[in-house]
């Protein structure tokens, strides 16, 4: 696949009136998965990881950006690789050595100037070694703990919006309006798209939504084609892991742990992370291919 940069897949996407999926592979194994499923789709496609995932499913973001790199030639297609939630200038630091071309700094629960100063420190050191930067301005709860630590949910002010992005010269900006990390209790939790379009009217550079996993096509559509644009990038991390440990009937296991599975078993569970990777881009992102 080509390598192309985040923001310019996102402004084809806004352009285009479709969404990018930002995918989590979760581990190394995935990443194929995520590549083949955009390949088939004839979608551009971000490969991403958080720092809290390094963690839980014990790989680094050298393992994960090398085998990012390994196969992404393989296939077709339009590619960027994302580390996504970090809150640890270490932790990015280590991402940018890797490879990774897009990094995103969560200092959500820090006030608002620690937030600009933060996130000002990140976009000066990635943009020096031509990666792209994403933040958060409010917070985006969780219903686990795997992409962040807080279930607490703050929405994005449109008026501090504006100036987040003036002051950081971030690149994009994820915003918090209603979706959440993990499984939704509810089948289609309320989305402040009144909120969205305000923050739009405001900030120019590309929009990010988190928490795109158990959304209702219409609630992703609707946040992605609001009057002026919405959301061009959307993230989705835990569909494609319940769909993998569905396959395999299994819990949550450590990259190690799961390169060491039966290959039969894995190849299934991948197919279907595929099928899911497919059913979004087509049927939730508005790709028309």
């Amino acid at each position: 696949m080509q390598l192309v940069p985040v923001t310019q897949m996102l402004r084809a996407a806004e352009k285009g009136g479709y969404g990018i999926g930002s995918f989590s592979a979760r581990n190394t194994y995935l990443i194929d998965a995520v590549l083949k499923g955009a390949q088939e789709t004839k979608a551009p496609v971000i490969v991403q990881i958080s720092a809290n995932e390094f963690n839980w499913f014990d790989v680094t973001a050298k393992e994960f950006a090398d085998r990012f790199y390994e196969v992404h030639g393989r296939y077709q297609g339009q590619a960027a690789l994302h580390l996504d939630h970090t809150k640890d200038m270490d932790i990015i630091k280590a991402a940018i050595d890797a490879g990774f071309q897009s990094v995103m700094i969560d200092a959500s629960q820090k006030s608002f100037e620690d937030n600009i100063a933060i996130t000002r420190e990140v976009v000066e050191y990635a943009h020096a070694k031509n990666v792209e930067v994403e933040a958060e301005l409010g917070k985006i709860g969780a219903t686990d703990k795997i992409e962040t630590d807080n279930d607490e949910s703050l929405y994005t002010d449109p008026a501090e919006a504006e100036e987040f992005v003036a002051r950081t010269g971030v690149d994009t900006l994820a915003v918090s309006i209603g979706t959440a990390h993990g499984v939704y209790p509810v089948k289609n939790p309320k989305i402040d798209l009144e909120r969205l379009a305000q923050i739009r009217k405001r900030v120019s550079i590309p929009l990010v939504l988190h928490g795109g996993s158990g959304l209702p096509p219409e609630t992703v559509q609707a946040a992605i084609t609001i009057p002026g644009g919405g959301v061009s990038k959307i993230n989705i991390a835990t569909d494609l892991e319940q769909a993998f440990l569905g396959s395999l009937g299994c819990q949550r296991k450590t990259n190690r742990e799961i390169w060491q599975m039966d290959e039969k078993a894995l190849a299934e569970a991948a197919e279907a992370v595929q099928r899911v990777v497919e059913d979004k881009i087509t049927n939730f992102l508005l790709w028309k291919g």
